[in-house]
């Protein structure tokens, strides 16, 4: 298995040490190659996604991320940005389906902001589109127009959906929510945007192929709503690219922790980039308080959807429930009672349980 490592920015090579340890603890036969993805790599060599990251992104089989960003790179040139590693990695690599689990461990169930009879048993899935929309629609970009005779400037951006590009991530959506409960509640606003009235008519199109989902369709400013009113009724969400960011933080977030959940980035043939579903988180950068889990747990994620190991997968999710059931907490999930740990003791701790 060829594993390309990108630890990326702030508190990403922190996470991504316990990881790696994690991986290797397995036993499993795996060849680990690191390169630079983002702020780093802007720094390095003035390129976001360098050439030789390029490289080893398309030899490996999967990639396994950190984070990237942070404020000092704020003032670059938008094309010259972190984040515009990521998004070039995810488009170089054909990466259109974004899964973002929402869970939530019983023994976190204090950690989530809502009560815990609105959220207790939460296990929801929201798939994301994650190479068009308006991310990467064209024309965009700020230039100077005469609007009724005087000079302003101008801010433009397009948003644009192929009926393959829906029906594809469709069917991942539709295929994920056959193997749980069989629901799924695609996410539009179909009311005054024509791309997603064509969203919708491909979803309904595509339900045809898939009679054992029940399919069901949301506005998405009511499913913004929903997620914080009654969470469980939803299993699997399907949206695209804008909404899906927006909606999965906000699904993270019922969890407790944005620092619990990991996240895949799938292709057509299920070459992934995994990564937590959380951010550089600079403030805390090299002080040992960052939580490794999400990272953790994406790297099962890649053991289960990339190399169908699902063995493995379990049994690092299972050393990570064992954990959290010793009252293993890291300063972000940490609650009165419990044993708060540094970043590097999260993972000796996940180790020992392993």
């Amino acid at each position: 298995m060829k594993i390309c490592v990108l630890p990326g920015d702030g508190i990403g090579p922190e996470i991504m040490a316990e990881a790696v340890r994690v991986l290797q603890a397995l036993e499993l036969r795996c060849e680990l190659s690191e390169a630079l993805l983002g702020g780093c790599a802007v720094d390095a060599t003035g390129d976001p996604y360098p050439q030789e990251t390029q490289r080893l992104a398309q030899q490996a089989d999967a990639v396994l991320l950190g984070a990237v960003g942070g404020p000092q790179w704020d003032g670059l040139p938008r094309g010259q940005r972190p984040e515009r590693g990521l998004l070039a990695i995810r488009q170089d690599l054909g990466l259109f389906a974004n899964l973002r689990p929402a869970i939530l461990y019983p023994e976190l169930a204090n950690a989530s902001t809502l009560k815990s009879e609105v959220v207790a048993g939460l296990d929801i899935l929201i798939v994301r589109e994650l190479t068009g929309d308006i991310y990467f629609g064209q024309p965009r970009g700020i230039e100077t127009r005469d609007i009724d005779g005087r000079q302003e400037r101008f801010a433009f951006n397009t948003m644009h959906y192929s009926e393959s590009e829906i029906r594809r991530i469709l069917r991942v959506a539709f295929e994920a929510a056959g193997r749980r409960n069989g629901k799924l509640c695609s996410v539009d606003k179909m009311n005054v945007l024509e791309t997603t009235q064509l969203w919708r008519d491909v979803a309904n199109e595509t339900a045809a192929d898939y009679p054992d989902v029940e399919l069901s369709h949301m506005l998405v400013d009511n499913a913004a709503m929903q997620l914080v009113r009654n969470p469980r009724q939803f299993d699997v969400i399907v949206t695209g690219n804008m909404f899906g960011d927006i909606l999965s933080d906000e699904a993270a977030m019922l969890t407790g922790s944005i620092g619990m959940l990991p996240s895949a980035s799938l292709d057509a043939n299920g070459k992934g980039l995994y990564e937590p579903c959380h951010g550089s988180a600079p403030d805390i950068a090299g002080r040992g308080l960052a939580n490794p889990l999400a990272t953790i747990l994406s790297a099962a994620m890649m053991l289960r959807y990339t190399f169908a190991l699902e063995d493995a997968a379990l049994r690092i999710e299972n050393a990570v429930k064992k954990v959290l059931a010793q009252g293993c907490r890291t300063a972000d999930i940490h609650e009165p009672g419990m044993q708060e740990l540094t970043t590097r003791a999260m993972g000796d701790a996940v180790l020992a349980a392993l």
